[in-house]
């Protein structure tokens, strides 16, 4: 059974693309290869490649050519066919269409009568032809953010002009032909290492070829090579080490064929800079890993990953230090004279910057943040949570003020970050400086949220203004589009929320944020969307809420389900409820219940058909039967305890005392008949039935438990 190589060539991939587009084309080409019945083994069987110029996938062990297909077609009727045992016109033409004589038609019988079919036999096509014919439409589904076209007036469109193509069945060439470029056994080297063209005899060798041109094809054996050149070179420096870093190490991975690593060294007087703003020109500027020394801190050092295997003479290295060193004296200037003007001095210049075109300046932004962050930390304070009111102003009026420095103008990832290391540099206190600080906290599931609860409130203040105002100018999220990353700042308050166990619920949140809009004159005649806001807020909420319960904290869709079918209002609540039930869900008695809370859901939604409703009482003394009445006692002494239980939040302990009803339940419908002819008893078993589900789900709605699942 051959092996199949197909490699994509073309100009140098976006790093931050590479990874998805690389797994994306592997699994398209090993569904193609099922669904043409060419592969029938595992996903295990295929390896994908992927540097900055190429994208490739080895698959091993498909079949050399499609199995012949035998099938039944079914034709018209045999009445309809065959007239005085003669075949008619009908039966002739479908004999043509099966590709058959009509002595060779058959008769069958189905449920429907008897009918005329055929059997065919269909051959199959060979693999070379077939994936030759197939793949060119597999490339044009690939997804990139961005794609180009670089040919006029053709069609296809790709993430960089493609170069050349190999596609190879062993040792045979597939005739395969895409965006002009027909498919060879040619592929190339690195630039500059290895400029000569590399022929593949086989798919078995690719990679050993490539590593031979100096390039290596496989990610994660360019991640290996990495760290321990990173490693190599960081021994250089006594005691020093290598600041991990995920992200940057994945970003130069993509960047690099054949890599090496240069070790360059700063100014010590840089050093005097905030580690935030050293580490964002090294790391988000330069593509540089940071150097620290035993106890963490910064050390003059830096590591550039380079495209070849070795510095010649330093070159390289002299080159980036002197890139690093000025990009440090910019730093160091813009944070010497961005000190002369201090933060409060700035809040008017924001004046004059516009947050959005139909939503104002970052002033006006400002001053709604100030009252929503009013209003939350009311609300907090009139609980049992304490909360310093006159941090969270300051740090809400100062938030913003960083974008009108100079610093923050040239390095915006850094925004935020110094506002509140200026805010500490002018003696601003510490709580309302660390707010200003984390107030962008959390920009994703990795991210820290913020440390304080008033850095907390700055940043929901923050995040539900802009997701409030977005919505009511009729902006939202649709699909995969989300330009204003709403759907990321609303996971941050969800996120902080639950962290921090914020006993303040969304709609309180939701409508805070609208009041702010709703008091200004000018904006009002922009927001068309005002009055739906509130419900559409409303629902995007409890989408992210489910998203952080599933995606994040891996909680299972039924439990999911259930919580939030009971309540979504209250992040940390809908969380402690989560998580008891996950706890008892397993339990025998927990899953029959569930099944009997079906039953009861079920009942009642056919009562309430037959326009027959009743309230969620019922009366003890006309409950007849045994069984009934043993369950009338039983609910009525279960609800005391979970009303008792509820406000201490003991989630765990109610769910259990419910569970327990599962005996009593089982009997009642074993032996009662609910529907009966007798209205006033009817109405009364209805009673008891919906006093079962209104009173058991406030914790979760127990009928969604996938029971056995």
């Amino acid at each position: 059974m051959p092996d199949l190589l197909i490699e994509i060539g073309c100009e140098e991939i976006p790093a931050r693309m590479i990874d998805g587009a690389r797994d994306e084309f592997v699994k398209r080409v090993h569904d193609l290869l099922r669904r043409e019945r060419l592969l029938n083994g595992d996903p295990s069987r295929n390896h994908a490649f992927s540097t900055p110029r190429r994208i490739a996938c080895f698959i091993s062990g498909i079949e050399a050519r499609q199995p012949d297909l035998k099938e039944e077609l079914q034709g018209p009727a045999t009445k309809v066919a065959f007239k005085d045992g003669k075949p008619t016109a009908a039966a002739e033409a479908f004999a043509r269409k099966a590709g058959v004589s009509v002595s060779q038609l058959q008769t069958i019988t189905t449920h429907k009568g008897e009918y005329i079919a055929a059997t065919v036999v269909r051959n199959g096509r060979s693999a070379a032809d077939l994936i030759a014919a197939e793949l060119p439409r597999e490339l044009n589904a690939l997804y990139w953010a961005k794609n180009m076209y670089w040919r006029a007036s053709k069609p296809e469109r790709f993430v960089r002009p493609v170069r050349w193509i190999v596609a190879m069945l062993d040792g045979e060439v597939l005739p395969l032909e895409y965006a002009g470029v027909h498919a060879g056994n040619r592929t190339r080297g690195h630039r500059i290492l290895h400029s000569a063209e590399i022929a593949i005899s086989a798919p078995s060798v690719y990679a050993r070829e490539l590593d031979n041109g100096k390039v290596i094809v496989d990610s994660a054996a360019r991640e290996q090579r990495i760290r321990k050149a990173l490693d190599a070179a960081t021994r250089a420096i006594p005691g020093a080490r290598w600041r991990e870093d995920t992200e940057l190490l994945k970003t130069v991975v993509n960047l690099t064929e054949f890599p090496g690593v240069a070790l360059g060294s700063f100014d010590r007087q840089f050093l005097s800079l905030p580690e935030e703003v050293l580490v964002t020109v090294m790391r988000d500027h330069q593509k540089y890993f940071a150097v620290e020394d035993e106890s963490g801190k910064l050390s003059p050092h830096f590591l550039a990953v380079l495209n070849t295997d070795r510095d010649y003479d330093g070159v390289i290295r002299h080159g980036n230090e002197r890139v690093l060193r000025a990009r440090f004296s910019d730093a160091q200037f813009f944070w010497e004279t961005d000190q002369k003007i201090p933060l409060t001095e700035r809040v008017e210049m924001l004046r004059n910057l516009t947050f959005q075109r139909d939503l104002g300046s970052y002033w006006s932004k400002t001053e709604r943040m100030r009252g929503l962050a009013a209003r939350l930390t009311a609300a907090l304070n009139d609980g049992e949570t304490s909360v310093s009111s006159r941090s969270v102003d300051e740090a809400a009026r100062l938030a913003k003020s960083d974008l009108t420095t100079e610093l923050v103008k040239e390095f915006t990832e850094l925004q935020g970050v110094i506002g509140g290391l200026y805010a500490k540099a002018q003696g601003i206190d510490t709580v309302a400086a660390d707010a200003i600080y984390d107030q962008y906290l959390p920009e994703s599931s990795d991210d820290a949220i913020p440390r304080s609860v008033e850095g907390a409130l700055v940043a929901i203040a923050d995040k539900a203004d802009s997701v409030a105002g977005m919505f009511a100018l009729g902006i939202e999220p649709s699909g995969s589009k989300d330009p204003f990353a709403l759907r990321r700042q609303a996971n941050g308050i969800v996120r902080i929320l639950a962290e921090h166990t914020l006993p303040l619920p969304v709609s309180i949140i939701s409508d805070a944020a609208l009041a702010q809009y709703r008091r200004s004159d000018e904006l009002r005649g922009k927001l068309r969307k005002l009055d739906n806001a509130p419900d559409a807020l409303a629902a995007f909420f409890r989408e992210r809420l489910e998203f952080y319960l599933r995606d994040v904290l891996g909680f299972a869709y039924d439990v999911v389900n259930a919580v939030l079918a009971a309540g979504s209002n209250d992040v940390p609540d809908a969380l402690a409820r989560a998580q008891a039930v996950t706890k008892v869900r397993e339990t025998d008695d927990f899953l029959a219940i569930s099944i009997a809370f079906k039953r009861i859901k079920n009942i009642l939604r056919q009562a309430q058909e037959r326009k027959e409703t009743s309230s969620a009482s019922f009366d003890r003394s006309r409950l007849v039967e045994p069984a009934e009445q043993d369950l009338g006692n039983h609910v009525l002494e279960t609800v005391r305890q979970v009303q008792a239980l509820l406000p201490l939040k003991r989630y765990e302990e109610a769910l259990a005392a419910i569970a327990r009803l599962r005996p009593v339940v089982d009997t009642f419908f074993d032996k009662v008949m609910v529907m009966v002819d007798d209205e006033s008893l009817r109405l009364n078993r209805l009673g008891l039935l919906a006093t079962i589900q209104l009173s058991f789900s406030t914790i979760a709605d127990f009928s969604e438990i996938a029971a056995g699942s």
